[in-house]
């Protein structure tokens, strides 16, 4: 029984499989497209400006703070324990939500979310310790496939209960719950790696296992709507060097670290040198700010358009509807025969317009119905991007390299996101109404528009001269060519 065990456990199949049902469970959240209806209804009796001004940005900014020390500590201490932590969070942010009450009471659960969130990286990175690199797309499609499929049927099911079973939300919490306490059983039973891509490396780095394992996008926020857009190369974000790092034993712990932010350093140095990858990463950590911040306040302009207490809640369609058009853009990009060095800058303002367009029409439109066609257009628009700046950044870069830009974008762009949180949301900054903040946001992303139809412009005049310069040059050569042929046939007769 002992040998059968560890033959099994040996495998990659066991650990995908029980990865698998952790991010199933981890996911199945019913209750998170109702998050806002919840909080401000009979259950918790919050106002609207106490959610968003007192509450939701408590998220933010434990995540920012969170997240590098876990960052480090979840390659450190080899995943399995990190993500034992991320289910414990996720048990006592669900009691929290289910038994307590008042402002300071949600703070506290906002802030055991962020560490949740903080911790996801060790979701991802954790198949890469145990199974070898030939087997990294097939098992990273997996587990990111299985936490799309749970983050729809969560929305549905959600849905469902609410609109034709008539349960409360508190009852859908409560489903939340059982949900993620499976999540931390499940976690219980994964294998211990025995190595790690930082601190316990005992391989040379891995190439990128291809592109397809980029077809995610961005930081998660807080609601799940954003969860399932996390790429599954965050797995790796904890990774720094390309070449190999010394054991943690073989010099002191203080020295070992210091060489390894020493080499993060050179590592990032070199990977923003390409003005290429610069453009889309900055591109990326721009859009991922905005986008993480319409996420987590867009159920309260809903309930600001359609309040919970009279009007029909769809929240939990939408998501499920945004979900499948999520999956279906980041398809369709395998298909585009496009010229992304030459119109890539192009596509990003000219969706980037569009999603600023969808943001105006959610702040000036008093229909709910308009809010959610704009939400669902918004969020396509921006996988989409994603997607494609994912394969761009990644079809180049080991997967060391990429894994680090990747965490470092997602870094600047919650830095972003928590300096429009400060300024737009936050009651000891201005303190914005929602309406007035899906302006700010329209705002946001228009000056993305703006500062990417101009590098745009500029790369497609360079490229027309260069065509205009090697044209030019090639006639001058053709008329040389031709020129020294006359000559020589004239030489020749002259000599007859």
């Amino acid at each position: 029984m002992g040998c059968w065990k560890q033959e099994k456990t040996s495998t990659c199949f066991f650990p995908t499989l029980i990865l698998c049902l952790y991010g199933f469970f981890y996911m199945m959240k019913p209750s998170e497209p109702f998050l806002t209806p919840y909080l401000t209804g009979p259950d918790k009796n919050l106002t609207t400006d106490e959610v968003t001004n007192q509450i939701f940005p408590v998220w933010t900014y434990s995540y920012l703070a969170l997240l590098f020390p876990v960052f480090l500590l979840t390659d450190y201490v080899r995943y399995k324990p990190v993500l034992l932590l991320q289910g414990l969070s996720l048990i006592v942010t669900w009691l929290l939500l289910l038994f307590a009450h008042g402002v300071a009471a949600m703070q506290l659960v906002e802030f055991f979310y962020g560490m949740v969130t903080a911790t996801e990286v060790a979701y991802y990175a954790y198949i890469y310790s145990v199974v070898s690199s030939q087997h990294y797309q097939r098992v990273t499609s997996y587990c990111r496939s299985v936490t799309l499929v749970a983050a729809t049927v969560a929305a549905v099911l959600g849905q469902l209960l609410v609109s034709l079973a008539g349960v409360s939300y508190f009852h859908l919490n409560a489903i939340s719950l059982a949900s993620v306490s499976l999540a931390f059983v499940c976690a219980l039973f994964l294998p211990m790696p025995q190595r790690s891509m930082f601190f316990h490396r005992k391989d040379a780095p891995e190439p990128v296992p291809g592109p397809g394992k980029g077809l995610a996008v961005g930081t998660a926020p807080r609601p799940q709507s954003c969860q399932e857009e996390r790429s599954p190369a965050a797995a790796a974000a904890a990774a720094g060097a390309p070449s190999p790092q010394p054991q943690a034993g073989s010099a002191g712990p203080h020295r070992h670290l210091l060489g390894v932010l020493l080499q993060l350093g050179r590592d990032l140095r070199h990977c923003y040198g390409s003005r290429k990858l610069l453009c889309w990463s900055l591109w990326w950590a721009l859009a991922t700010a905005g986008f993480n911040q319409v996420v987590n306040y867009v159920q309260v302009l809903w309930d600001w358009r359609a309040p919970s207490h009279s009007s029909a809640v769809y929240n939990g369609a939408v998501e499920a509807i945004a979900t499948f058009l999520s999956s279906v853009t980041s398809f369709l990009v395998q298909y585009m025969q496009i010229n992304w060095d030459h119109f890539g800058e192009l596509a990003l303002g000219i969706f980037s317009a569009i999603d600023a367009g969808c943001l105006f029409l959610m702040h000036f439109s008093t229909s709910i119905w308009a809010c959610y066609a704009g939400y669902l257009i918004f969020k396509a628009c921006y996988v989409l991007l994603l997607t494609i700046a994912t394969f761009q950044i990644a079809v180049n870069l080991s997967m060391e390299r990429y894994a680090l830009m990747f965490g470092f974008n997602n870094f600047i762009a919650l830095l972003i996101q928590t300096i429009l949180t400060i300024v737009v949301v936050d009651s000891r900054g201005l303190g914005l109404d929602i309406v007035t903040q899906f302006l700010i946001y329209g705002s946001y992303f228009a000056v993305i528009h703006g500062i990417f139809m101009i590098r745009s412009i500029c790369v497609l005049v360079s490229c027309k001269c260069q065509r205009k310069i090697v044209r030019s040059c090639t006639e001058q050569l053709n008329q040389a060519e031709h020129e020294s042929r006359e000559q020589i046939v004239t030489s020749h007769m002259t000599r007859l």
